[in-house]
């Protein structure tokens, strides 16, 4: 069946206004996303003057923390109290605590700094999505959304090769000072250009809502730490904050049916569109942004390249994101159509995994980088559909809402899948170094302590590494093809086609 909807009178009917602004939106994004790889290799840095080594785990965590657990409540918000303030308000936040970071002088006020920083970064990432659905018609904004998906991928990419130079040779502050003056630029252009939209409702802010939400999400975020906090995902103190989730998320659901305005009203799940690509986030989230962090120790540890060299691997999934992304939104913005593109994505990601986790060790580079590119293009397809997707789906007045939630989800999966890949790759190396000839503890070998062992025992290690990823790719492709099975489900809805506006149309509501 060809379902479709009437395309809304977008914000913004003049181009050139339209691409200035979301250049504006690409910087701001490009700031937010940024830092939640830029801190990966500066750390060693950062524990060289704070010390405190066994905490170093939740200057990452915090800002994960603040960015999960804030992203619905800026979607709501926004739809509440209109997209332009909220998104300038996150801007402010993420600055301050750019600069707080920058100014810290022990690893608490680090860490208290990062839970600021996250908390603007949360509502960027969210704010974008959203407004990208005020200014763009929906198969127009597909091309655009590919540009954001873009952003967010390339800063990761680029994320701990700037986190290490600039630490070398600025000093670790810089990387967050220098948040400051493109912060100062983003909220500059925004604030000046982006026209103001009045939402039609009287505000009525879901308070009790909002906490428990944020404690379902702390909690997830906390238990998928629970290997480096209390030792395992299956300790006491991890099943006590299981279950203090629960009893949040059951008190949630119990409030967000009784309030009049919930910060994501269940009136969205009767839509399967919606309810589906929630799944369909989760399992990408966990394949693409969290099998992102494994894929530089695989290339160091199974092929012995070094940091610089295994980064520069990583160009290959880049090229594949970029051509599968732009194609994706092109194709998406003439057909209407982004279905296919999603079970193309996810079918890709399920061979792709399935095939590292088959590749047996000493395998050559050439090989893996050929299929590092075929997990990019994977990533390329796969990424655009939800948010286009809810925002499609999802009645124009809770668009912030379907967007937070969809992007809270990826988020979520990321966060657990990198928790889960990294327990199952310590079981596997777990007390087996000391078998190998000049080895004493394996978890410990670096790099360049490996290519100074003997030969044969270097082979080893790479052996023991290829093994133990094993498990790791099979349940990165389980958790894609988990998402594939969602992804088959969906309703073969078809974007409407965009329609000429007047001049008269192009006044935006005040």
């Amino acid at each position: 069946m060809d379902m479709t909807r009437p395309a809304p009178v977008p914000l913004v009917t003049d181009r050139r206004q339209r691409l200035v602004i979301f250049c504006f939106l690409l910087t701001a994004l490009f700031m937010a996303t940024l830092d939640n790889q830029i801190v990966s290799t500066a750390l060693p840095t950062i524990i060289g003057e704070f010390g405190e080594l066994e905490r170093f785990g939740w200057v990452g965590s915090a800002y994960l923390l603040a960015t999960s657990a804030t992203m619905p409540i800026y979607g709501k918000l926004g739809d509440l109290f209109g997209r332009k303030y909220v998104m300038l308000a996150a801007i402010v936040i993420f600055t301050v605590g750019s600069l707080t970071c920058g100014l810290a002088w022990s690893m608490d006020s680090l860490i208290a700094s990062r839970l600021l920083q996250g908390m603007g970064g949360g509502g960027i990432m969210v704010s974008i999505f959203s407004i990208n659905a005020d200014l763009f018609e929906p198969r127009e904004r597909a091309k655009y959304q590919s540009y954001s998906s873009l952003v967010i991928m390339a800063s990761g990419s680029l994320g701990p090769l700037l986190g290490g130079t600039m630490s070398e040779w600025f000093g670790w502050r810089s990387i967050f000072l220098i948040n400051l003056p493109i912060g100062i630029v983003a909220l500059t252009g925004i604030s000046l250009l982006l026209p103001y939209r009045r939402p039609v409702r009287r505000p009525k802010i879901d308070y009790p809502g909002a906490i428990l939400l944020a404690a379902v999400v702390a909690s997830i975020v906390v238990w998928a730490d629970s290997v480096t906090l209390f030792g395992s995902l299956l300790a006491w103190q991890s099943m006590l904050v299981v279950a203090f989730g629960v009893l949040c998320a059951i008190s949630w659901v119990v409030v967000e049916g009784r309030v009049p305005e919930p910060i994501v009203p269940l009136k969205l799940f009767r839509d399967s569109t919606f309810s589906l690509f929630l799944v369909v986030s989760f399992c990408t989230g966990a394949v693409a942004i969290g099998m992102a962090n494994y894929f530089a120790l695989f290339l160091q540890t199974t092929t012995g390249l070094s940091p610089s060299v295994a980064s520069f691997c990583f160009i290959a999934t880049t090229t594949g994101i970029v051509i599968g992304s732009i194609s994706t939104g092109r194709l998406i913005s003439i057909s209407g159509r982004y279905k296919p593109f999603t079970l193309i994505g996810l079918s890709l990601n399920v061979v792709a995994l399935f095939i590292f986790s088959q590749l047996p060790a000493g395998t050559p580079v050439p090989f893996i980088l050929g299929f590092m590119l075929m997990q990019g293009l994977a990533i390329g397809f796969g990424q655009q559909a939800p948010i286009i997707g809810v925002q499609n789906s999802a009645p124009r007045e809770d668009v912030g809402a379907a967007t937070g939630a969809v992007t809270l989800m990826r988020m979520a999966g990321a966060s657990i899948a990198i928790s889960i890949y990294g327990a199952i790759v310590a079981a596997g190396i777990r007390g087996v170094g000391t078998s190998i000839p000049g080895v004493e503890d394996i978890a410990s070998l670096t790099p360049a302590m490996m290519l100074r062992l003997p030969e044969a025992s270097r082979i080893a290690v790479h052996t023991l590494y290829t093994e133990a990823f094993v498990p790791v790719f099979m349940t990165g492709s389980a958790m894609a093809l988990i998402g594939l099975l969602a992804a088959c489900l969906l309703k073969p809805i078809r974007l409407p086609a965009a329609v000429v506006h007047t001049e008269s149309s192009s006044k935006p509501a005040t």
